[in-house]
């Protein structure tokens, strides 16, 4: 039986806090929030919890094996740090550190204790996502040629991080997982309109091979988008993540060129086939990542969405930053 406490019970813990009650082989003990009347709420809904305002009694508890750290990115650092101190392994709402130096500092206290660090990448354990890497692994889309995210809508404005740490996390943590090749190097343009931070930002990543990526973050449009744009040189494909059905799209479509001699004997060829959608399991994400990350703990195992990974993704938000503050500077990755 792993026994996991939860530090903070705002808008993500609740969700995080039932899902790992409801799992086989794991216990929820503990609660932890400042506020008297989120624990009065907590109460309500885990009434065999432990409750406690004080975050150092949840890490030091021995009632307490793993703790989810659920609360504003600033604090990740300070509360996981104190969690792996105490033998504690740690699930951490994204991103994972204000800086790729705690990070690497976290990751490497993880390794000296053997314990487990899971980055809380939501997406990954989605059906679409997990559609979408069973179809770039098996080759149906083939050697992929870009990622195009769109993922905006109006508001909810942060008061401590832009629209990059806040919403951009979701698409670096998939295209991480799904683009095989490396990245290389980073731009990212964006304004600042409303509350000191920038509201919306677009960012440009190459890769190693041939590969681009593009994600569009905005917290000022006058609609919610979730869309994007896989294409290969085999296959593309469009996953609308607000689509309550056909979330997948494929398209048989695609560009052919040859050439005999000379950039003036090039042949352009449109392939226009097939579309089709395929079956995406509907299990919620959140209870399907808690159930890995107790399977970890228990067998020992490194998840894929582990401390090194929260890194990679760290990483090119603080390369977004340098870029954006010199308006659109290249940023080596």
């Amino acid at each position: 039986m792993i026994r996991v406490g939860v530090i903070g019970y705002g808008y993500w813990g609740p969700r995080v806090a039932r899902n790992f009650q409801a799992l086989e082989g794991c216990e929820l003990t503990v609660v932890c929030d400042r506020s008297e009347d989120l624990l009065r709420r907590a109460r309500q809904a885990h009434p065999k919890a432990v409750l406690t305002s004080d975050a150092s009694e949840l890490v030091r508890s021995p009632e307490v094996d793993a703790v989810a750290v659920v609360t504003p990115v600033w604090t990740h650092f300070d509360l996981a740090r104190a969690a792996l101190e105490n033998g504690k392994h740690v699930f951490v709402e994204k991103p994972f550190t204000a800086t790729a130096r705690q990070a690497e500092e976290l990751i490497e206290l993880a390794e000296r204790k053997n314990l487990r660090i899971m980055v809380d990448h939501t997406f990954l354990f989605t059906g679409a996502v997990r559609k979408i890497r069973q179809l770039v692994d098996d080759g149906t889309l083939g050697s992929l040629y870009y990622y195009d995210s769109t993922r905006v809508n109006l508001g909810l404005f942060q008061h401590d991080v832009n629209v990059i740490w806040d919403l951009a996390p979701h698409d670096l943590s998939i295209m991480d997982h799904l683009v095989a090749d490396k990245p290389e190097t980073l731009i990212a343009t964006g304004q600042v309109h409303l509350n000191g931070f920038e509201d919306l930002a677009y960012i440009t990543i190459y890769f190693s091979g041939r590969t681009i990526a593009h994600i569009n973050v905005n917290w000022l449009s006058p609609v919610k988008v979730r869309t994007t744009l896989i294409g290969g040189d085999k296959k593309m494909l469009v996953w609308n993540d607000l689509e309550a059905d056909e979330k997948i799209k494929v398209y048989d479509r695609g560009v052919s060129v040859t050439s005999d001699q000379s950039i003036h004997d090039l042949l352009v060829s449109y392939r226009s086939g097939d579309m089709w959608a395929p079956k995406v399991e509907d299990a919620e994400a959140l209870s399907r990542e808690a159930r890995y990350f107790i399977h970890c703990i228990s067998n020992n195992e490194r998840p894929i969405n582990d401390g090194a990974a929260g890194l990679r993704v760290v990483r090119m938000l603080e390369a977004a930053d340098r870029s954006l503050k010199d308006r659109g500077r290249p940023v080596s990755l």
